[in-house]
């Protein structure tokens, strides 16, 4: 469960960033816009994409890259951050299966055309870790009867809603390839959706924290980690949009902690627990001074 102080600080900070974000509609969008490699670059190296973050940068911008890349991992790119766009645009579209659909074709087309655009089909079995998904006879009703629940749970906490969500998209498992990468738009989507904005669940933590939550819901059927996951996330995206609509001093925290005369260490697991107003940019973390 999402603890009482944090949906209160949620809350809190929700209501200031709705206050600050009026008029501001062009500084919200180019810090989406700057964002937006470090986010591709992140949700593709989950799924084990070997591009870095400044080769991601350089594909987006369609600038050379330093070395040979294949051209799987030059389209993972350049989809996902066409999709991402494609949906911060859409907020007002409803998510059944043939948005869904779509959604998949401009992801994994030019990838691999066979499989893009389409659900799992006969004896296409897939296996994540030690789960094997459910059959493919059986994802299309798993998926709507998932979309039902979704839209249904109105009274549960929208976070561990999303969660349970996220959790139960990727138990389905409903695609051949490409369902981390659709998995997590659909967090950014839906959290759109709330006037909240876009997250990045990041590599460095797969291992620690995101694969551990779906190993937790496998076996003992829990949300709680991948609810707290998502609730520190949120509050890091909205620490860094309210530090810049507020137009203040932004600085590496290893500054901040020199001039504060302060731990270091202290302040990264503090700003990992989200107990200050810390955020990453590139993998740095940066505060407001």
């Amino acid at each position: 469960m999402i603890s009482l102080t944090q949906r209160e600080k949620l809350n809190r900070l929700k209501k200031e960033f709705d206050t600050l974000r009026i008029g501001k509609d062009a500084l919200l969008a180019l810090l989406d816009e700057t964002e937006l490699p470090e986010l591709v670059y992140n949700s593709n190296a989950i799924e084990n994409s070997t591009l870095t973050l400044k080769e991601t940068e350089r594909i987006l911008l369609e600038q050379e890259v330093a070395r040979k890349v294949t051209v799987r991992e030059l389209f993972e790119a350049k989809n996902l951050a066409q999709v991402t766009e494609y949906l911060r645009a859409r907020e007002s579209m409803t998510i059944n299966i043939e948005g869904l659909l779509l959604l998949h074709k401009m992801l994994i087309g030019r990838i691999d055309d066979s499989i893009a655009g389409r659900l799992r089909g006969p004896f296409e079995y897939v296996r994540i870790g030690t789960h094997i998904a459910p059959a493919p006879e059986r994802v299309e009703r798993l998926l709507n009867e998932l979309f039902v629940d979704y839209s249904g749970a109105l009274d549960t906490y929208f976070l561990e809603r999303i969660a349970r969500f996220h959790l139960q998209f990727e138990w389905i498992h409903p695609f051949n390839d490409g369902n981390g990468r659709i998995g997590r738009l659909l967090i950014n989507f839906q959290l759109s959706q709330l006037g909240l904005p876009p997250i990045i669940l990041r590599n460095k933590g797969k291992h620690d924290y995101y694969y551990p939550a779906f190993q937790d819901y496998q076996d003992n059927q829990k949300t709680d980690a991948m609810g707290q996951l998502l609730a520190l996330a949120v509050l890091e995206s909205l620490h860094k949009r309210i530090a810049y609509l507020k137009g203040e001093t932004i600085i590496k925290l290893s500054d901040y902690a020199k001039q504060n005369n302060q731990s270091i260490n202290g302040l990264i697991n503090a700003a990992r627990r989200q107990t200050i107003s810390a955020f990453r940019e590139k993998g740095v973390w940066k505060i407001a001074s």
